[in-house]
């Protein structure tokens, strides 16, 4: 009898131990995520995400067809180019903001550009909504308008200045300055 008092009196003291040493851990955690978060907004947010080419470079020269059978030369008349993609699956949602950047800022079709990259096979439902705001052009995965930007991601957008130079660029349209701002 003195045995198992003496096992179930170690086992509740291991217990014990246990919990202390899961309340340490605990607390442990709470104060890294306190840390990370306060980084995160602090430090993250503030960076603006990468999607290109950096603030204050020009695209590559480049030559394509608009789906309406339109030379396109770039990146001179070019004022905001997006580009989308067939396989992205955040692409569909960012196109009525782009629609509303390009509307309430008044933008001329002539200086938006609408880059689709992807398989012209299973074109997106969304094309003649960006047919109606810019000029679109249908390429190849890595196709010359993308490369001349050096898109890293999707959706991408690039507000360019008159000397075509990148003024702001990223993941959500919304986010960008207003463009008479960059002039």
């Amino acid at each position: 009898m003195a045995v198992l008092i003496a096992a179930v009196i170690l086992v509740g003291l291991i217990c014990l131990a246990d919990l202390l040493l899961t309340f340490g851990v605990i607390r442990r955690l709470r104060e890294q995520a306190e840390q990370i978060g306060s980084f995160g907004r602090a430090g993250l947010a503030a960076a603006p995400p990468v999607v290109g080419l950096a603030e204050g470079d020009s695209p590559a020269a480049f030559a394509s067809v608009t789906m309406d059978g339109q030379p396109m030369t770039g990146p001179a008349e070019i004022r905001m180019a997006a580009f989308f993609s067939t396989t992205c699956s955040a692409c569909p949602g960012k196109v009525a903001p782009f629609l509303d950047y390009v509307r309430s800022h008044r933008l001329a079709r002539d200086g938006m550009l609408a880059v689709v990259l992807g398989s012209p096979d299973e074109p997106p439902a969304y094309l003649d909504d960006l047919r109606r705001v810019a000029q679109l052009v249908f390429e190849e995965p890595d196709g010359a308008i993308a490369r001349a930007f050096q898109v890293s991601g999707f959706p991408a957008f690039c507000l360019l200045d008159s000397d075509g130079a990148v003024v702001a660029s990223g993941f959500d349209p919304a986010a960008l300055p207003e463009p008479a701002a960059v002039r």
